[in-house]
This record gives structure tokens, C-alpha cells and sequence, in this order.
């Protein structure tokens, strides 16, 4: 059976157990969290988030990207979310390789080189800091209360990051 097959006979305990129409549709602690989409990192478990608690963002490195603005300022203006928790984790990926590397291999695989960018970074607590000032730049993010977070995936403990 593949991975993918386990899941959909996962959802039927899920199924099970669902209680319909109990969510309300803005988030119930009218949060938004910009994550790692790192498998080892749980934002809602790390968070002691629930369902129906906070919209979780997630890409590689939690970056500020396009989208990912476009999904927290949907969050806010639309839903009513008033604070973002960034976290980045520990030993992430992100800070294994530059983009330009990354682009010349796969252009060297693909005869195409990718147009937008990847956002490696050197150091997570550097780049939770970045990412705040993305965010807080971004002219149509309404709420810039903001806090950011180191996840350790060694030990799951959150270290908070200063931002200002």
C-alpha cells in the first residue's frame, strides 16, 4: 500500500470522529503562523494549537514569499486574523545550499532555469528577523503584531526571537 493510500484509510478514524459545523470560519485565536514546512516540525503540536485555532501558512524556509503574503493578508483582511507567529526550526534545509547552485543544476538537468527565487539563508535566527521586515513592509498587511520563533528540532522547544 503507498503512503498515499495509509492516509485516505487514516481519514476515515478521522471521519469518525468529526463533529460537522463545530469550527467557526475566522480563526478562533484570529492568528495567523508562518512555518517551516520541515516534516519535523508540527506547528500546531509545537503551538498546542487546535482545529479551528489559527491559519498555519507553510513553505520551504516559512519565507515570506508572494504567496505566502497573499495568504496572511487574505488571513487578515478577509478573516480577521490580528497576529502572525513566524517559526523556523533548527537544521533546516534552507541554510544547506545557495540558489544560484541550486538553479545551475537543475538548468544544467532541465535546459530551464527557474524564475523565481529559492531564499536560501545562512542562519534561521537572521532570517525570522527577515521575514518580520518583509512582512511589516508589506503595505497591505493591516496588523503588524508580529513575533518570531526558533523551533529546536533536537529538543521541540520554541526560542522566541527578538525583533526589534
Amino acid at each position: 500500500m503507498s503512503a498515499t493510500e495509509d492516509l485516505i484509510a487514516n481519514n476515515a478514524g478521522y471521519v469518525a470522529t468529526f463533529s460537522k459545523g463545530s469550527l467557526p470560519l475566522p480563526p478562533a485565536k484570529k492568528m495567523a503562523v508562518l512555518a517551516c514546512m520541515d516534516a519535523r516540525l508540527d506547528p500546531a503540536k509545537a503551538l498546542g494549537l487546535q482545529e479551528g485555532d489559527a491559519h498555519v501558512i507553510r513553505n520551504a524556509g516559512g519565507v515570506a514569499s508572494d504567496d505566502a503574503l497573499r495568504s496572511i493578508i487574505i488571513s487578515q483582511r478577509l478573516l480577521g486574523t490580528e497576529e502572525i507567529v513566524l517559526v523556523h526550526h533548527t537544521d533546516c534545509g534552507m541554510e544547506t545550499f545557495h540558489d544560484d547552485q541550486v538553479k545551475d543544476k537543475i538548468l544544467a538537468e532541465t535546459g530551464l532555469r527557474p524564475s523565481f527565487a529559492l531564499e536560501a539563508f545562512p542562519d534561521a535566527v537572521a532570517d525570522v528577523k527577515q521575514t518580520a521586515a518583509r512582512i511589516k513592509a508589506n503595505p497591505f498587511v493591516v496588523h503588524k503584531n508580529i513575533r518570531g520563533f526558533v523551533y529546536e528540532v533536537e529538543t521541540g522547544k520554541l526560542r522566541e526571537v527578538p525583533l526589534d
